[in-house]
């Protein structure tokens, strides 16, 4: 039981030591870069449209209609008009037109 467990000590020793200059020879990660400089761009926010009633909403089709009016808190469209999402707005529009008929801020 003694001569293993010399072998077992004596081996980790030598693994130590041999993994001693390895650790050595490895860099010391230091950032090197010099004049290097990043610009950074100014955050601009999107230009939001404004809606007003009667304005054509081009493309209405491409965006899906609210069919839980009621969960958004919005009235009941009309024969013929859907609620649609555009931005931060609900914008009411008749089907046949796309013309905006009533608008609601989203909450």
């Amino acid at each position: 039981m003694s001569k293993i467990f010399k072998r077992l000590v004596l081996s980790t020793a030598a693994v130590a030591m041999l993994a001693v200059p390895v650790a050595q020879a490895q860099s010391r990660h230091q950032d090197t870069r010099q004049g290097h400089h990043y610009s950074q761009k100014k955050h601009q926010d999107a230009k939001r449209h404004s809606w007003k009633r009667g304005e054509r909403v081009s493309d209405w089709r491409k965006r899906a209609a609210i069919r839980d009016y009621k969960r958004h808190g919005l009235r009941a469209p009309g024969r013929g008009q859907h609620w649609v999402k555009v931005d931060n707005d609900y914008l009411l529009i008749t089907l046949a037109t796309g013309v905006v008929a009533g608008i609601a801020a989203a909450r």
